[in-house]
């Protein structure tokens, strides 16, 4: 009787915590803050809160998983009226990076600022100049940097999306062109299609030494070597069209996110091929821009109704940041619990019948 509570205890105990996950809802946390139009997300493993950035003043904020909202930085050292797009945490120096770009009709401007998350000052502000060759290159009248992203030596990589190239900024704030392959403009875009002049955008950095970075207007994803910049086309089954933020699981499971819809891609091959294994259609009129992985490997994307802000309407003041589940991979972990239970139950029945077999054996005996 001791060995059947002992092995019924076991099963709970490894059942339990994945059924009550599966059992939760999703995440869903609201917050409040007037005008804000949040474009970036970063989760501070640190701090254990989400930070965001705004496309209509020069704040960053942190928000908390019960929607407690705190200004973390206000810079007013920075041109007025400049967006706060793509947001990286350095965890291992404590920093966070942030990309600081000046829509039209402002005067061109793009930077790379680095901010202390214990002091909340800021280290350095790094401009982020077009090379002369990306100007010969390319159509685009003014540069846009977007997405950020950070290696553990603490160089972050910043993207272009208008100049379709990636710029290197060290630990020290002293930046360079690190990457402008013959890749990122090897594929036909079609200029009538919506933000079309979209191109590299959200990045992310792979521990085993390269980086992974989309565009938009092509639905591409390339591998980027972190010593030499070269680049090569990853192979998918679906382009991914308009997407916009990326970011990696601890799993290797990469997530990419356009405005309408989330997918889930890994790669047995460390990215020469890939596969959307899942992809998750989103709130529109939330129009989620940037995807970060919070406690736990929980996947959040940021709805920060950006589309409505930069149409210039503004006075909303409710924004949200939402968890995100793929249903693939809950039907392999209910899989999983029952195959679990069966085992565990199998395992009783048999160990039930051998004592009866015994308890008989040991009768005979006795008479």
């Amino acid at each position: 009787m001791a060995l059947i509570k002992s092995l019924m205890i076991l099963i709970v105990l490894l059942v339990g915590p994945v059924s009550l996950t599966l059992a939760k809802k999703p995440h869903v946390i609201t917050f409040r803050s007037l005008n804000l139009y949040p474009e970036g997300i970063a989760w501070d493993p640190s701090a254990q809160h989400f930070l965001v950035g705004s496309i209509n003043n020069r704040t960053i904020k942190s928000v908390s998983d019960a929607g407690v909202v705190e200004t973390l930085i206000s810079d007013d050292d920075l041109p007025e009226n400049v967006t706060v797009l793509g947001l990286s945490v350095d965890a291992i120096n404590n920093r966070l990076l942030a990309v600081i770009n000046a829509p039209e009709p402002l005067p061109e401007f793009n930077a790379l600022a680095a901010y202390d998350l214990r002091e909340r000052r800021r280290l350095f502000l790094s401009p982020l100049l077009p090379s002369d060759e990306s100007i010969i290159t390319t159509t685009a009248t003014r540069h846009i940097a977007n997405g950020v992203a950070v290696d553990f030596k603490g160089n972050a990589y910043v993207t272009n999306a208008a100049g379709n190239f990636i710029w290197k900024v060290n630990e020290k704030g002293e930046p360079s062109i690190f990457s402008r392959s013959k890749a990122f403009t090897a594929h036909p875009v079609d200029r009538d299609s919506p933000y079309s002049y979209c191109g590299l955008n959200g990045i992310a950095y792979v521990s085993k030494g390269y980086l992974l970075v989309v565009q938009s207007n092509t639905g591409k994803m390339f591998k980027v070597d972190e010593d030499d910049g070269t680049a090569r086309l990853v192979l998918l089954n679906k382009d991914l069209i308009l997407a916009d933020g990326i970011a990696v699981r601890s799993d290797g499971v990469v997530l990419v996110v356009s405005h309408y819809k989330l997918w889930f891609l890994k790669s047995q091959d460390s990215w020469g091929e890939g596969v959307v294994f899942d992809e998750i259609d989103l709130d529109v009129e939330g129009f989620p821009t940037s995807v970060a992985v919070g406690a736990e490997d929980r996947v959040y994307v940021i709805n920060g109704h950006v589309l409505e802000g930069m149409k210039g309407n503004f006075g909303r003041e409710m924004f949200s940041i939402e968890e995100v589940r793929s249903g693939k991979e809950s039907e392999d972990e209910n899989i999983w619990v029952f195959a679990l239970l069966g085992l565990g139950f199998a395992y009783l029945l048999f160990w039930r019948f051998q004592m009866r077999s015994l308890v008989k054996n040991m009768d005979k005996k006795t008479n």
